[in-house]
């Protein structure tokens, strides 16, 4: 909804750097971006909802199937929320008047291209919804391998395989079928039983010569998962190089040999951009800190540890090794009267160490609390990159950033390059 994370908008940027760049060092081509609208999925719960300002936004619907299909009733309750959140500066406005013109389309398909091409269209990004009975007759012959000989089941738990002997986890685990039947109001698993096809958690059920028959008739009905969707993207449309987060490009590894086997074109992988965004005045607050980003890239309590101890060094480290050599010392000795007594001595070793160790943590929370004003801050600044200890872009709503800069997207377009090798934090311009 409303874009979801921000890296939903991010990745897109990438797209389009990587595109831009790729433009001006091949002259003699035309790299185009695309966008591919996933509005076969039926994960409602996954989409149903943004975060705005610490506050989850939930639109609430009974409708079942394909998420693109949904009809947007309800839109209003979600919609004056949003709305709420915003509050009613000129910003804010703007910000309402794209999102009602958005969603009063006739379902969610239409409102999300028509909310992505305000964002982009002005970079030429396409976008393509894979929804179509006209592209899904391209994939027929695809759709039929998997359905009646398991082509994409047996390559790709085959590279599984080849990963667990390696010492790597498979991302995705495939199915003797990987097509969903998708028909108003339901989009559930094809699954073979003795001679026939049945649907999962339905009454229907298919022979060979039925279902066939309507691949060929009614081919929209007929919906590709996680496994065959990158497939069937590099059929209608072979991109030369597909942009994605780490999970993305972990499973599309496991379809190579999926692809060499229908002898579709497969992509070069390019990891997208990791953005972390804050304002000037946290910004500031890093600075007084003298602290950088990459500083918060460890646990928040480690962090907060090693800046106090940065601001007062303090440890009992060197009294811990000296109290060990001290009691080696005395077991040597105690030994030589009594070699009972070794364990004893071990004890009086732990127990004083303990001792110790407790000391020096009150020494630390003593230090803490004389740089409390500057911890505060820290954790204002921890917050804001991981928000409820996730990445601020998995988390927050683009509609944040641009409440306070609405040119946000063009900022971070030009603060990113097409390829990236480390998290990326863009200081939003003041207004």
């Amino acid at each position: 909804m409303a874009t979801g994370p921000a890296y939903f908008i991010y990745k897109i940027i990438s797209v389009i750097n990587l595109c831009e760049s790729l433009n001006k060092q091949n002259p003699s081509n035309h790299f185009v971006p695309v966008y591919w609208m996933a509005g076969e999925d039926h994960d409602f719960e996954e989409i149903n909802h943004i975060n705005l300002f610490n506050k989850k936004i939930t639109w609430v619907t009974e409708q079942k199937g394909k998420v693109g299909t949904f009809a947007l009733d309800g839109m209003a309750t979600f919609l004056t929320e949003i709305k709420q959140a915003l509050g009613e500066s000129e910003q804010a406005q703007k910000l309402e008047l794209l999102l009602n013109n958005a969603y009063s389309r006739n379902n969610l398909t239409a409102a999300t291209r028509y909310l992505v091409n305000e964002l982009f269209g002005s970079y030429g990004l396409v976008i393509l919804d894979g929804d179509s009975k006209a592209l899904k007759q391209e994939f027929i012959p695809e759709i039929k391998k998997d359905i009646f000989e398991s082509v994409a089941y047996k390559s790709v738990t085959l590279a599984n395989e080849k990963l667990k002997q390696q010492g790597y986890d498979a991302q995705v685990t495939p199915r003797e079928i990987n097509i969903f039947y998708a028909d108003k109001n339901i989009r559930e698993r094809i699954v073979k039983e003795n001679d026939a096809f049945k649907v999962l958690n339905t009454d229907i059920s298919f022979s060979k010569e039925e279902i066939e028959k309507l691949i060929d008739t009614e081919t929209e009905k007929f919906s590709p998962n996680v496994v065959l969707r990158p497939m069937y993207q590099q059929k209608i449309l072979p991109n030369a190089v597909y942009v994605g987060g780490p999970g993305e490009l972990a499973y599309w590894l496991q379809y190579k040999a999926m692809f060499d086997e229908t002898k579709i074109p497969y992509p070069v992988l390019v990891p997208r951009n990791f953005i972390f965004y804050l304002d000037k005045n946290l910004q500031q607050k890093l600075q007084k800190l003298n602290l950088s980003t990459q500083d918060f890239f460890i646990e928040k309590d480690k962090l907060v540890k090693s800046y106090a101890l940065g601001q007062q060094p303090f440890s009992l480290e060197k009294e811990k090794e000296g109290l060990k050599s001290l009691y080696e010392n005395i077991r040597t000795e105690i030994s030589k009267v009594d070699k009972t007594l070794e364990a004893a001595s071990e004890a009086e070793l732990q127990k004083n160490l303990k001792g110790l160790e407790m000391l020096e943590q009150k020494g630390i929370r003593s230090i803490k609390q004389k740089n409390e004003h500057s911890i505060n801050q820290i954790e204002t600044i921890f917050t804001r990159l991981f928000p409820n200890d996730v990445p601020q872009e998995r988390y927050e709503n683009f509609l944040r950033f641009c409440l306070t800069n609405f040119d946000f997207i063009t900022d971070i377009k030009t603060s990113t390059s097409s390829f990236i090798d480390e998290k990326k934090v863009v200081v939003l311009n003041e207004i």
